[in-house]
């Protein structure tokens, strides 16, 4: 039996087929299919979107196929969610296998695990939901709180917050590097396990502290020459101010003393005044005594 329906405008919507007891719906701007004993295949066309299982899904197509609509292929601008692993994921094409739980994603996949805050891209990413196992492969690049993870294959059991990688795997924590051939990290603990040609560095915290405590010296010595400028500064100062002080006192005590000469001076005439006053007196008395003596 052949079924083609190719509504232009209207949108398929709350269709249902039922396979495996399990319930499918879906809806797209047109749907073309075939149905057969032996294999049903169903088109979505146009913003395509279905639910089936834990699995939702959104993109440009969408094709339903295999016995009882077991896989799920979907291509061009894909958006899913598994709302039991708590996955949310993009990428450019997709197949899902509803019997083994296993989706294949391929071209820019971008996962989310929401439960861990883990961020993985990968050119393909194949997640087993029954595992909780997601194989990633080519220019892998995962985050994790301060991890960040760079590998060509890498191994994320979800579970067990475990990560293995190789193909020129590094992983960075905060400022250290690690490489090796093959890296092993528990993104619960942070312990990591490098085996084979085994390279990296790593930050000491005494040497953050030192380089603290030499910042904290240098600062301290900085604040010891700016109080020396600044007494020496101040004893300038001071110094300048006695020296004033002292040319002001002398200037003081050099008109003082000035004064005192001059009075000096003057009591040294009258003193000399005085003396010569007697003799005058003297002189006088004998001339007077003289001519008195020559009348006679």
């Amino acid at each position: 039996m052949k079924y083609k329906m190719l509504p232009a405008i209207f949108l398929i919507a709350a269709a249902a087929i039922f396979a495996s007891a399990e319930k499918i719906t879906f809806s797209a701007d047109s749907m073309s299919g075939v149905s057969g004993k032996n294999s049903d295949r169903t088109m979505l066309t146009g913003n395509a979107n279905i639910k089936a299982d834990e699995m939702e899904i959104s993109a440009d197509t969408i094709e339903l196929y295999g016995s009882d609509f077991r896989f799920m292929k979907a291509s061009g601008n894909i958006k899913g969610t598994n709302s039991q692993s708590k996955l949310d994921f993009t990428c450019s094409s997709m197949t899902y296998d509803r019997i083994s739980k296993i989706a294949v994603l391929r071209n820019a996949v971008h996962l989310i695990d929401k439960e861990n805050n883990v961020t993985a891209d990968a050119e393909l990413i194949e997640y087993n939901q029954k595992t909780e196992v997601a194989v990633m492969q080519i220019n892998v690049y995962l985050v994790q709180d301060k991890n960040t993870c760079t590998a060509a294959h890498a191994v994320y059991n979800k579970k067990q917050q475990l990560l293995d990688m190789s193909g020129n795997p590094q992983v960075v924590q905060n400022q250290d590097v690690f490489r090796a051939q093959e890296i092993s990290l528990n993104l619960k603990t942070d312990e990591i396990t490098l085996d084979g040609h085994v390279r990296g560095s790593v930050t000491t915290k005494d040497s953050s502290k030192s380089g603290n405590t030499e910042s904290a010296a240098k600062k301290d010595d900085g604040k010891a020459e700016s109080k020396d400028s600044e007494g020496t500064k101040d004893s300038s100062s001071k110094e300048a101010q006695a020296g004033k002080a002292d040319d002001k006192n002398k200037k003081e005590t050099d008109k003082a003393d000035g004064k005192k000469d001059e009075e000096a001076s003057k009591d040294d005439k009258k003193e000399n005044n005085v003396k010569e006053d007697p003799k005058k007196d003297e002189y006088v008395k004998e001339k007077g005594k003289e001519e008195k003596d020559a009348k006679q």
